[in-house]
Formats: C-alpha cells, sequence, structure tokens
C-alpha cells in the first residue's frame, strides 16, 4: 500500500533513534528520549509552491508535536502539513 497526499500535505519517514548508553553503561529507553525531528520526504502533495519547496528524497526539520502519525505495512510515516516544516536539512 503506498500513501499519495494530497494538496499541501507530505509524507515522510522519521530518522530512527539509535540506542544511547551513558558514560556507566546504563542504556536509555526510547519511551525516555525525545521524538526526532528530521524527517525523510518520501511523498509530496499536489500543492505547486510545496512541489518548489521540497522534493522526495530532501530531509526535513518539523516541529517537536507536529503531523500524524501512520505504519503502513510496519513503517511507522509522519503525515505533516506544509506549515509543519521548519527547515530543510542539507
Amino acid at each position: 500500500m503506498k500513501l499519495r497526499p494530497i494538496e499541501d500535505h507530505l509524507v515522510v519517514k522519521p530518522e530512527t533513534a539509535t540506542e544511547e548508553k551513558t558514560v556507566g553503561g546504563i542504556i536509555i529507553p526510547d519511551t525516555a528520549k525525545e521524538k526526532p525531528q528530521i524527517a525523510e520526504v518520501i511523498a509530496v502533495g499536489t500543492d505547486e509552491d510545496l512541489k518548489e519547496i521540497v522534493k522526495v528524497g530532501d530531509k526535513v526539520l518539523f516541529g517537536k508535536y507536529s503531523g500524524t502519525e501512520v505504519e503502513i505495512e510496519g513503517e511507522k510515516l509522519l503525515i505533516l502539513a506544509k506549515d509543519d516544516i521548519l527547515a530543510i536539512v542539507e
């Protein structure tokens, strides 16, 4: 199944958090970490202004509580609006 966003929305795949250890060897669980705010663009909606700003494959920075999480075929994705994008990471 594929997601095809409409209007000024885009589908992104957030970067996965890596397992972290403290200097003392304590592993910090994923639930205690902040969610990543950088994601790779998977699909872009039909809005012409949005298509000029971002392209599939770009990495974008988005707001901490932005978007709607969906799980498609075991893969966690986010659907963001154009206004949720803060910057393009180069």
